[in-house]
């Protein structure tokens, strides 16, 4: 992460151990690991927040923009809406539904049962 190696921690450790001696150093290096700790945490609990806030601006977004688009086209129906059809425009017109031919005088066939295979 921070392109720190093994032989720069080593040299870290041994002047960190002539300078605070063998009694301090286990003493320090807890106090030091505390503080990481620590440290992490607070780093993560403000990238989870900013994340959380990127999150919740982006919903946001959304539904500003759904709301322009909502409204936009409520306008455009106002402004001009669907083409309703007149007698003098150039649609073709449906034609008129076909009538069944009258029945004869005969007299009607008795419905004939259902055949079973």
């Amino acid at each position: 992460m921070f392109g720190i190696g093994f032989s720069e921690l080593l040299l870290v450790g041994l002047v960190a151990l002539l300078v605070l001696g063998p009694e301090r150093l286990p003493g320090a290096a807890r106090t030091a690991g505390l503080w990481i700790g620590r440290l992490k945490r607070s780093f993560n609990a403000i990238k989870q927040e900013v994340e959380r806030e990127i999150g919740a601006d982006e919903i946001r977004r959304q539904l500003h923009n759904e709301q322009i688009l909502a409204m936009e086209q409520e306008l455009k129906n106002k402004i001009a809406p669907p083409p309703v059809s007149t007698p003098g425009t150039a649609e073709p017109e449906s034609p008129p539904p076909v009538t069944p031919a009258p029945a004869s005088t005969a007299q009607p066939e008795a419905p004939q049962p259902p055949r079973t295979p």
